[in-house]
């Protein structure tokens, strides 16, 4: 019993019951604006008060179009809306995202893998590599020790070890 009780109250499935709730009132709401709105609209531009009452027959069978008239421009409106306020919306974040993963990364020169953009040495193959700040390369100073010459000692006069002076 304790098995069903956590399938149950898992959130994947509580999710789905939520939307199908949901869903379905939607799908009502939907319903009763095509029947009590858009089609006396449409009706009273057409002339027909009641779209499902439109008829053809062909050798006494009957072809109730109004009601097809009738669903049809209720998948319209659900198709719209889920369109403009679920996937609108949702490839605007998901456009976002993937910018601003770009912005964050970027490829090692030696390694090709994806080091974080501020990072002066690559967390794979340590290369130095140079940062990059708001998508341009930034000035850092391991990035230019990598190119620049070693420092040369100078000579001195001076023996290298020290004797105190007496």
């Amino acid at each position: 019993m304790t098995g069903f009780r956590k399938f149950l109250v898992r959130s994947n499935l509580v999710d789905l019951s939520v939307a199908v709730v949901v869903g379905v009132a939607f799908s009502n709401v939907v319903q009763a604006l095509i029947k009590d709105l858009i089609t006396p609209l449409i009706a009273a531009l057409g002339g027909k008060p009641n779209f499902s009452n439109l008829v053809f027959s062909i050798n006494k069978s009957h072809f109730r179009y109004g009601d097809f008239i009738n669903v049809a421009l209720y998948f319209l409106i659900i198709a719209a809306v889920i369109y403009y306020f679920v996937v609108v919306p949702a490839n605007r974040l998901t456009t976002i995202a993937t910018r601003n993963t770009e912005a964050a990364e970027h490829p090692c020169p030696e390694c090709l893998s994806h080091i974080p953009a501020a990072a002066s040495r690559c967390k794979f193959c340590t290369a130095i590599v140079e940062p990059y700040l708001n998508g341009h390369r930034a000035h850092s100073p391991t990035a230019d020790a990598s190119q620049r010459r070693p420092l040369l000692r100078r000579p001195t006069s001076r023996p290298l070890t020290s004797r105190p002076r007496s």
